[in-house]
């Protein structure tokens, strides 16, 4: 079995993070020969929501005041550590007296939108080489908010989730939530396409039983396809992305020559965004199934990507979480190495 891999890793040539490396080198072995155990994971579920005129109003306004207290406290931040050198802690609680319509909406929305910041905030002290937290602008921000379940404040039931302060939103719910999984949050967001969607997370437990390799594939980054793998194979983007793609770019350039401001540019701005959306949705199903058919096909996945913070495209990088979801629900295996691994593996095979 090492040498399998041995064989894999040399016909990639792959180099990558070296702490990485030696993480998977001495896990490899349990991986292999585990008997299984009990994981909590957490999954996610998209939903398309169908909201009446009254709720759209309730979400757009709660994704208002969301952006609004995020750059108010950022601001005051700001200020505070200007005049003083000293941190502020501040919450949203203390300007509700100021802003009563902060009131209105949902008091969790506004608590995650001061949690991010918090994490922006102190992350920039531990490594100002991230950035300082910018203002979230109306325009080019996503528009979208997170809440919290807590005493069955969400509920999903008929075709429907219950979300706080709005009540029972229309939802078209296309798979079952399975047993015992416990709803933890809701994150509603509103596309530039003028879509909502209710991504719905879920927390559960599950035992996975460990799958012995005894099938490994390699894949590497190309430029110009998604992937080779080690036998010299191209996985090409499906054809059906070109006519998409033609069709934006015509649509972009249109936009581009219209007045800023104009109704005309506010219409063609959604024609754009909702072919971008399709565009997207296209290239995402085609990454899915891509993923699905490796997991199914192969017990270990062994990747190479490219060197360079810059050295891949997005969906290169959306194409390896969804193999390494995949690969852990299957209870298989993701590994990184380089070309030096070869020794290695000899210790891993003399160790077992």
């Amino acid at each position: 079995m090492i040498n399998l891999y041995r064989f894999v890793f040399n016909s990639l040539s792959i180099s990558s993070d070296r702490r990485q490396q030696a993480y998977d080198i001495e896990h490899i072995t349990s991986v292999m020969y585990s008997n299984g155990r009990v994981k909590r994971m957490n999954k996610a579920y998209k939903f398309r929501l169908y909201p009446n005129e009254a709720q759209r109003n309730k979400i757009q306004n709660t994704i208002h005041c969301a952006r609004f207290i995020y750059n108010k406290m950022l601001s005051d931040k700001i200020e505070y550590y200007q005049r003083t050198g000293k941190k502020l802690k501040n919450t949203p609680a203390q300007y509700k007296k100021e802003f009563e319509w902060l009131k209105e909406v949902d008091s969790l929305a506004l608590a995650n939108a001061q949690i991010n910041l918090q994490l922006a905030y102190e992350h920039f002290f531990r490594n100002q080489g991230v950035g300082f937290p910018r203002f979230k602008t109306k325009k080019h921000s996503k528009k979208r908010y997170t809440t919290n379940c807590v005493n069955g404040n969400i509920v999903i039931q008929d075709d429907h989730i219950k979300l706080p302060k709005i009540g029972f939103v229309r939802m078209k719910q296309h798979r079952m939530i399975p047993e015992g999984y416990k709803l933890k949050s809701v994150t509603i967001t509103l596309s530039a396409s003028g879509k909502y969607y209710a991504s719905v997370l879920f927390e559960y437990k599950e035992e996975i039983e460990e799958v012995v390799p005894e099938s490994v594939i390699g894949l590497t980054y190309s430029d110009k396809e998604l992937y080779i793998d080690n036998s010299g194979e191209h996985c090409l983007y499906p054809s059906y992305c070109r006519p998409t793609a033609e069709k934006l770019r015509r649509e972009q350039r249109r936009l581009a020559k219209m007045k800023q401001g104009s109704k005309n540019r506010a219409k063609q701005r959604v024609r754009a965004a909702k072919l971008h959306e399709k565009l997207a949705n296209q290239r995402r199903d085609f990454l899915h199934k891509q993923s699905r058919q490796i997991v199914n096909a192969y017990d270990c996945v062994c990747v190479k990507s490219p060197s360079g913070a810059a050295g891949y495209d997005a969906d290169w990088g959306m194409f390896i979480i969804f193999l390494k979801y995949k690969l852990t629900d299957a209870g298989k295996r993701m590994i990184w190495g380089d070309s030096s691994l070869s020794s290695e593996m000899l210790y891993v095979r003399q160790a077992v």
